[in-house]
């Protein structure tokens, strides 16, 4: 009510405010849990320990060193483009966040086809990374590039594919119905726990979740940025602010898609035992929210650090060939026990 008596202008400048908090808060904390710390332990070594107490300000001097690093334009390469490119990867996760929901009352905007537009402004980062790799004037970012646009076309489908079960189920696109929807669910006729659509569409989560892992150029399907082959794919050319923007793209990436993970799959800033429409859930839900997201993320970096890179007709092969036939039959399976039952 408050935020509605301001002016237009008010509105926006603390939506903008709050978007920014919402994508690098969760980012950083990635970045020190995950890359930092739990990778660390996995490997059994401690990580980053001198920058702040236990290493907790290790990601300020990565940005700190990487804004004193000379930014340099490559001789041959398109200036504008080249410029642009990390700026449209950056703004396509930032879009992507203004459909999340934080609570009930707590979201940016409340859309009817809230879904279909995260789904839609996610594909932008594609314009971004091939840019990137086609201004940049060297073969191996433009290897970069092509591998990524190839990659993330054919990930794109079986991402899609795997969230209509849960449109199906919930019968509307709009996240916040979305929550509602399995916050009020039952399972069998008991409502202890609501109904969180991970139990019901658990096929459709593991597909999301391998296509996510696509999406976002992790090991196994880091193709587009292998060291070993491309130095860093799209990438290569980058330094200083523009480097930097591309890495903060990936982790806020990796935290804004396991947040919609989390609403689509888990109840998002739902927990059982409260009223969703109880105005303690927008305080305490972008908490619950990011809790979830931290889980899922986890995933998403144990899996970056335990499997090697496919080839890439292996790639391929298992979009084509297993996630998008797996995915279509489980929104055929979806579809008769909704009719059904």
């Amino acid at each position: 009510m408050i935020l509605a008596e301001l002016a237009w202008w008010q509105q926006t400048s603390i939506r903008v405010v709050a978007g920014l908090v919402a994508v690098l808060i969760p980012a950083g904390t990635l970045v020190y849990l995950h890359l930092f710390k739990a990778v660390s332990f996995m490997q059994s070594r401690l990580g980053p320990m001198e920058a702040g107490p236990y290493g907790s300000l290790q990601l300020l001097a990565e940005v700190g060193k990487f804004l004193q690093k000379e930014d340099i334009f490559p001789r041959r390469a398109d200036r504008f483009v080249f410029a642009a490119a990390p700026f449209v990867v950056l703004m396509s996760t930032f879009l992507l966040v203004v459909v999340l929901p934080g609570g009930p009352d707590a979201w940016f905007v409340d859309n009817d086809i809230g879904l279909y537009l995260a789904l839609s402004v996610s594909s932008v980062s594609v314009i971004g990374i091939l840019m990137a790799g086609w201004a940049s004037a060297s073969k191996y970012s433009l290897l970069g590039g092509l591998r990524a646009t190839g990659q993330l076309i054919a990930y794109e489908l079986p991402l899609v594919l795997a969230v209509i079960g849960v449109v199906i189920q919930a019968e509307t696109m709009n996240l916040q119905g979305i929550v509602f929807a399995q916050a009020d669910g039952e399972i069998f006729g008991w409502g202890g726990i609501g109904n969180p659509f991970i139990l019901t569409q658990f096929v459709g989560f593991v597909v999301f979740m391998i296509a996510l892992q696509a999406e976002l150029t992790q090991t196994p399907f880091d193709m587009p940025v292998a060291e070993s082959e491309l130095v860093t794919g799209y990438m290569t050319e980058y330094s200083g602010m523009r480097f930097l923007l591309f890495f903060i793209g990936e982790f806020a990436t990796a935290g804004v898609f396991s947040a919609l993970a989390a609403v689509l799959f888990l109840g998002g800033w739902y927990v059982p035992g409260i009223d969703p429409s109880s105005d303690v859930f927008n305080v305490l839900g972008p908490i619950v929210l990011l809790v979830k997201v931290v889980v899922i993320s986890f995933l998403i970096f144990w899996a970056r650090f335990t499997f090697p890179r496919f080839r890439e007709d292996q790639l391929q092969k298992l979009a084509w060939k297993a996630l998008i036939p797996i995915s279509l039959a489980n929104i055929v399976v979806t579809g008769v026990l909704k009719v059904v039952v």
